[in-house]
């Protein structure tokens, strides 16, 4: 199946009365609010275990909106950024407006979309990193991460249930701080070399794209893991050309 068609068809699903109840929270009212703009082709009952692939994408859509709203200007080059995270079909896409327009006058604060996807996803905290990551590549898509969206994202990762330094590794990925680049892999400058190529490999394969593949994620998360995965590679270059490691 190509990541086109499994785009559209998490966006396929988001219709009806039966997939937002089945979500349940302000995400499932969110896409009641939506329901008759997208067709709900979910194989079997409506209501069925809670489609996490759906959950994900609109949670990650909500929080964006949000966060586009807290800051209060949405510059072209982070709308850009969005339709990067956000991949779907053009036929899509009036709908995925839609639903990010909706989510911006909700009386649901962020707090709100935050907690449910804490809950939903607090077995795979991965998922959690995943969203954060697509909020800060929409966020620093000017180049630079503003006051209102550090706070916002402090916020936001903190409800996920991450601490400052997890806060701090992932925010290295995205925009320029002191230790970057060992704060992308979550290292002291200290840390000796065997130290440095182990925590590569061992990031690579948590962080590589195929895992999200194989567990069925939607485009948005396989795209969100490769962006992460190539900040990872180009930080442990640096370091590697730093101190001639081979």
């Amino acid at each position: 199946m190509s990541q086109a068609t499994k785009s559209q068809g998490v966006w396929g699903k988001l219709g009806g009365a039966g997939i937002g109840l089945a979500i349940g929270g302000p995400l499932g009212a969110l896409i009641g609010g939506v329901a008759g703009h997208f067709l709900l082709d979910r194989v079997g009952a409506p209501f069925g275990r809670t489609p996490r692939d759906v959950v994900f994408t609109t949670g990650l859509v909500a929080l964006a909106a949000k966060m586009a709203k807290s800051d209060g200007v949405v510059l072209p080059s982070e709308v850009e950024a969005f339709g990067r995270v956000i991949q779907v079909e053009p036929s899509a896409r009036a709908g995925v407006e839609r639903l990010f327009d909706l989510a911006k006058k909700t009386t649901s604060g962020f707090e709100a979309y935050a907690h449910q996807l804490a809950t939903t996803f607090g077995d795979e905290p991965a998922l959690l990193e995943d969203v954060l990551d697509g909020l800060f590549q929409i966020a620093g898509a000017d180049g630079a991460l503003h006051e209102a969206e550090e706070r916002y994202l402090r916020a936001v990762s903190g409800i996920f249930g991450f601490d400052e330094v997890a806060f701090r590794r992932i925010a290295a990925r995205h925009v320029r701080l002191p230790d970057d680049p060992y704060g992308v892999l979550g290292l002291d400058r200290e840390a000796d070399d065997a130290a440095v190529k182990a925590r590569h490999r061992a990031l690579v394969a948590e962080h590589h794209p195929d895992r999200a593949l194989a567990r069925g994620l939607p485009t948005e998360a396989v795209a969100i893991a490769t962006r992460r995965l190539a900040a990872i590679n180009a930080a442990y270059d640096r370091i590697a050309q730093e101190r001639g490691l081979r």
